[in-house]
């Protein structure tokens, strides 16, 4: 979203954005129930943080261990040279089972998080990616026992 979308949130877009974000399944007639608008109003407020790029998406957040995607891990790429992001992101979205990437700072250049049915799985998919031209070495991180995670904030972040 873009910093002037951004300016034109109200405390009651923030609101929305907010029960969304708890249940993204909430009728327009609940969510408007919350914020003291009528359904069809809150439902105009929706569709508008949609078009603006507010509100980027509505998905279902599944338990990875009942499919099968008992293992995750967090790893690093070190890379030859300086990779594009553009390259990077192309390449690494290939690989299903990158469920995240990011270019970072330190000395790992992209830090991923790899889901997998098991180890054996998680190590097919290491060598693929170090197959990349432009991967080095890697550091990996295995997780043992996910704590929460939570999704992103809907408030305004803090000042100050």
């Amino acid at each position: 979203m873009s910093a002037d979308a951004r300016a034109r949130l109200d405390a009651l877009d923030e609101k929305i954005i907010a029960l969304l974000v708890r249940d993204g399944r909430a009728g327009y007639a609940a969510i408007g129930a919350r914020v003291g608008l009528s359904a069809p109003a809150a439902k105009r407020r929706v569709d508008r943080l949609v078009g603006t790029g507010a509100i980027t998406g509505f998905t279902a957040v599944i338990d990875q261990a009942v499919l099968g995607w008992s293992t995750e891990a967090y790893v690093e790429l070190y890379c030859s040279g300086q990779p594009a992001p553009s390259l990077l992101a192309r390449s690494l979205a290939a690989i299903p089972e990158v469920v995240s990437a990011s270019t970072v700072t330190g000395d790992a250049d992209t830090l991923l998080r790899v889901r997998a049915a098991d180890v054996r799985h998680f190590e097919r998919v290491l060598e693929r990616l170090t197959a990349l031209p432009y991967v080095e070495r890697t550091r990996t991180t295995l997780v043992l026992s996910p704590l929460f995670e939570r999704p992103a904030p809907a408030a305004e972040p803090p000042t100050g």
